[in-house]
């Protein structure tokens, strides 16, 4: 994995780094660890860049549906309008507007609740890999502070 070799890269940089005397500290390239930073910055996983995709998806779901279910709730108040006629037929045209409107509206909601589940499902396994990735870079920064321990020690 491209993100790895940097690190490595990244953590090569600063264990060859020249020490500053009487501190565990060092003084290293600016503009290398500036670059390999961008370089970490531009291979991180794709799921990491797709996050910010989804959460705009998410909201275009969103707001066709509420568009939707507005087209569908003003189709059925014109079929009401039109059912009026007859007294029997209106009654009936209520009924089956309201009917319409309730199933839009659940509709909608079904929509909206699948729209959330699939941005969670998303975003936890972003999350999974995130914490991977955070695991790691503890990992190597507790090995660089032990490796620039032992050096101040000797």
């Amino acid at each position: 994995m491209q993100i790895m070799y940097l690190l490595e890269q990244l953590e090569d940089a600063i264990e060859s780094a020249t020490g500053v005397p009487f501190s565990s500290r060092v003084l290293v390239d600016g503009e290398e660890i500036l670059s390999l930073i961008q370089d970490i910055r531009v291979n991180l996983p794709d799921e990491i860049k797709q996050a910010q995709w989804i959460k705009e998806e998410r909201k275009k779901i969103l707001i066709e549906a509420q568009k939707e279910a507005e087209t569908i709730t003003q189709e059925a108040e014109n079929y009401i309008r039109k059912m009026v006629d007859d007294n029997e037929i209106t009654k009936k045209a209520y009924q089956q507007a309201e009917d319409i409107i309730q199933k839009t509206q659940e509709n909608a909601k079904e929509i909206r609740l699948g729209t959330n589940e699939y941005a969670d499902s998303i975003l936890l396994k972003l999350q999974n890999q995130l914490e991977e990735l955070h695991k790691i870079i503890d990992e190597n920064r507790k090995e660089l502070k032990g490796l620039n321990s032992s050096k101040t020690s000797e």
